[in-house]
């Protein structure tokens, strides 16, 4: 059963794109590594690897057979860790790509509880919107909001965002609250960049209707689009919990509060259903504790 220790090695070097970064992080000469992959290769029967002096390159038999021997890895891996004493005290690097606001506002006060639950977990967070590609980068989780693009992750909904309409007390001194979603197109409405940006969709008790807004401000963040509401420029579609405190202390007021926008669900994306423990505690914990969010 040699060839499966060397798909192990063969995977690692894919995952290093290089026969020396790999050697130099399994510990072994890079010759030694070399030979043991020329070593599968003649096994097969099928060049899986194209060398050069600068990269390497998957052939397309290579590239086959790391997407399969890479899950054969991650599971035995996983194997090796439920059975241990990890699955009772996970440990190590948790790798997280999120949104910047919504981590900033509704994660970052959940973290010290999470940290002090599991203190041999570390943290690497990437707080960006940007496309992440969990099989070519370091990233054990990436959590998102909406509704995620058909792909071959595995998406797991951590909570629904539930969504209103707030201004501050001396914006609608100086303009008047809104008695109607239509009175919202003479209003400044501070909106979230996007495809769809001058459009609200608001629901009621027994209706639901499309309304077009506009104002002077549209953003790509939910934390800077309260921020200016606060500051009396108009009407801002928040999440609840967003705006929790900024009710208690009055200086946001709900605006038409039969009227709500549809909530906005939360997914955890990752590569696979076998995850490592510090990945599943992570998960489980964020879905428990964001069920109100």
């Amino acid at each position: 059963m040699e060839f499966l220790n060397d798909m192990a090695l063969f995977v690692e070097v894919v995952k290093a794109r290089s026969f020396r970064r790999a050697a130099q992080a399994l510990g072994m000469p890079n010759s030694t590594l070399s030979r043991r992959i020329s070593g599968l290769e003649k096994e097969i029967g099928l060049r899986l690897l194209h060398r050069t002096t600068r990269k390497i390159e998957l052939t397309e038999a290579g590239q086959l057979y790391f997407d399969r021997c890479k899950r054969i890895v991650d599971e035995a891996r996983l194997a090796h860790e439920q059975l241990g004493e990890m699955l009772a005290r996970p440990s190590g690097v948790l790798r997280a790509s999120l949104p910047v606001d919504f981590a900033t506002i509704y994660l970052a006060p959940l973290m010290a509880e999470f940290a002090r639950l599991y203190p041999d977990i570390s943290f690497e967070f990437d707080l960006t919107p940007r496309q992440v590609d969990l099989v070519s980068e370091p990233v054990d989780v990436v959590i998102r909001m909406g509704e995620p693009a058909s792909s071959n992750l595995i998406a797991r909904k951590l909570a629904s965002v539930h969504r209103g309409l707030y201004a501050s007390p001396r914006y609608l001194e100086l303009h008047g609250d809104p008695i109607h979603p239509t009175d919202l197109t003479r209003h400044e409405c501070l909106r979230m960049r996007g495809t769809r940006a001058d459009r609200w969709i608001l629901s009621g008790s027994e209706e639901e209707m499309e309304v077009e807004v506009g104002g002077r401000f549209e953003l790509n963040s939910v934390g800077m689009i309260r921020r200016l509401a606060t500051l009396d420029l108009g009407i801002a579609l928040l999440g609840e919990g967003i705006v929790a405190q900024d009710l208690a202390d009055g200086t946001l007021r709900r605006v038409l509060p039969q009227w709500r926008a549809s909530p906005v669900s939360v997914y955890a994306l990752t590569e696979t259903r076998l995850l490592p423990a510090k990945t599943q505690r992570f998960i489980e914990f964020l879905r428990e504790r964001l069920q109100d969010a």
